[in-house]
């Protein structure tokens, strides 16, 4: 009989896959990452618990293009600083990606909040533009001219939180208590560079991050990286607490709440 691809595989090829998995090499992205102080209340306000502020309003915005073998992926990210439990780290927002694949793995697997969206990394010269796009709308954007190097930094350590979690069957709250998980990344950087511009954050009902105004620029860089990652669940949640902020991991708040069509089996 011909191999049945939706059949269970052995466990030879589970085992060859996770062999592959782990022994993955260096991938490298270019990216434009801009970070920016915004205002207090507004950063707190998106932050669910048991997240809290830090000393600064921090917001983070990395755009960058991933040399993945076979095929080039667009990754991007909108994160506020956060912390939790003493560590201090970064909550993202919104995670565009270009290809369903990368935006798969990361929401079932870490509770990323991935959505499929355009990715644009440009350099002509000196000249830099890159921009995060969904539903036709460049929401944010980030402009200007490389005006020096920057020393490479050590191989540092960071950290992003995430809820992972599943609406409930039923439509009502969840299927298990969410968990907030640590995923820690460790980075290495072989190029970085100043960037002298702006960054301009556009009006979108879908990725409202213009609700985190630029108050102080920071920093704008451009460089050369790669990372690896390793997730674990830190705790527990509320689901109560949580299901204030539900709406943020969907373009419709009411989407989580879908139930199946009249009529089907």
């Amino acid at each position: 009989m011909a191999r049945v691809r939706y059949g269970a595989r052995t466990e030879a090829e589970i085992t060859a896959s996770r062999t592959a998995h782990s022994q993955l090499p260096d991938i490298w992205s270019t990216g434009v990452t801009a970070v920016w102080e915004s205002d207090p209340d507004t950063v707190a306000a998106v932050l669910p618990p048991p997240l809290k502020p830090t000393g600064r309003p921090l917001v983070r915005a990395n755009i960058s293009k991933v040399d993945l073998p076979g095929y080039p992926l667009g990754a991007g990210s909108v994160a506020v600083a956060a912390e939790h439990d003493g560590i201090d780290g970064w909550y993202p927002l919104v995670m565009p990606m270009t290809h369903e694949r990368a935006l798969i793995g990361g929401r079932e697997v870490f509770g990323e909040p991935k959505k499929l969206g355009e990715v644009t990394v440009e350099r002509d010269g000196l000249v830099v533009r890159a921009a995060l796009a969904r539903h036709q709308i460049a929401f944010v954007e980030v402009r200007g001219a490389v005006s020096g190097d920057l020393p490479l930094p050590e191989p540092t350590r960071k950290t992003d939180f995430y809820f992972k979690f599943l609406p409930a069957v039923d439509g009502s709250g969840f299927d298990a208590d969410p968990v907030l998980v640590h995923c820690v990344r460790n980075e290495k950087v072989r190029r970085l560079e100043r960037i002298t511009g702006d960054v301009v954050l556009r009006e979108s009902m879908y990725d409202p991050v213009a609700d985190l105004p630029v108050r102080r620029l920071v920093e704008i860089t451009i460089g050369e990286k790669t990372t690896d990652q390793r997730g674990r669940v830190a705790e527990r949640v509320s689901a109560q607490a949580l299901l204030p902020y539900l709406h943020q991991r969907y373009d419709d708040p009411q989407q989580a709440l879908d139930g199946p069509p009249e009529g089907s089996v």
